[in-house]
């Protein structure tokens, strides 16, 4: 086997000498005819032209000058600059007013009898605003209702004021009928509505809308790093009721206080007894 292997390695060093020194020239005997021959002559494979450029029919052009490169670089700053005075002048096209037509699309626009259903869902109907010869604010009364506005429920007598989630379509001043009474009761009567009291109704009036105290959110979680501190201030509406209607208002009794001297006779008689 050492033998084989020993003369197999012999017989290719023969063989490249032989091949280098009888078929192929030097490198310096080689002529510009070898590198660029003429096609119907046939040459050995080393004479062919080294550079694959020079094969190819369809050369590329490269080129070292950047002044191409910069008229390519003005001509795409030039169409956008176009593009950015359009926007300006407001000509931007088929594709922009179709995004602005989206847009607006999101920012729904309510009519007169949409918002009347919406609040009427929430639980009041707004009836106008307040005038200086409106005479709403009456004296404390002996009757209290249990009224729901969206989902909350409150317990209100006349001159009571209550703190809501903000109302839509209502501003300062504005006087509300709450249409939602769950309960209706005074000194004499109590009535439980299924699920409403019938012809019972709140009357209210709006005075502000103002923002509660700020509520700090803070989320941690340990060994991760990760901590997320946020605020948030719930918008609310105050109202201030002015009548409650739908049950009968007690009749106020007017008792007559006994005189001193009456009493008096009261303790003597008491006394000899």
């Amino acid at each position: 086997m050492a033998n084989r292997s020993y003369l197999l390695k012999a017989l290719t060093r023969q063989a490249t000498t032989f091949f280098f020194r009888k078929t192929h020239p030097s490198l310096q005997s080689l002529s510009l005819s070898s590198h660029f021959p003429n096609p119907t002559t046939s040459l050995p494979l080393f004479t062919r032209p080294l550079s694959a450029f020079a094969q190819c029919s369809n050369s590329r052009y490269f080129s070292s000058d950047k002044s191409n490169d910069r008229s390519d670089q003005e001509e795409e700053d030039g169409e956008d600059f176009e593009d950015e005075e359009d926007y300006e002048s407001g000509e931007e096209g088929e594709g922009y007013d179709d995004e602005n037509a989206s847009v607006s699309n999101r920012k729904k626009v309510y009519t007169e009898e949409e918002k009347e259903a919406e609040a009427l869902d929430i639980g009041y109907k707004v009836i106008g605003p307040l005038h200086k010869d409106d005479r709403v604010f009456k004296p404390y009364e002996p009757v209290f209702a249990v009224v729901q506005i969206g989902s909350h429920q409150f317990k209100v007598s006349n001159r009571d004021s209550i703190f809501t989630e903000r109302l839509k379509f209502c501003e300062v001043n504005d006087k509300l009928i709450l249409n939602k009474v769950l309960l209706v009761g005074s000194d004499s009567q109590t009535i439980v509505g299924r699920p409403t009291v019938p012809g019972a109704a709140v009357h209210a009036v709006v005075e502000e809308h103002a923002l509660d105290a700020k509520v700090i959110i803070f989320k941690k979680k340990r060994r991760k790093n990760y901590r997320r501190t946020k605020g948030h201030r719930q918008e609310l509406t105050k109202l201030r009721i002015t009548n409650i209607e739908g049950i009968e208002r007690p009749q106020n009794a007017v008792v007559d206080k006994p005189s001193k001297a009456a009493k008096r006779e009261q303790e003597k008689v008491a006394v000899t007894a």
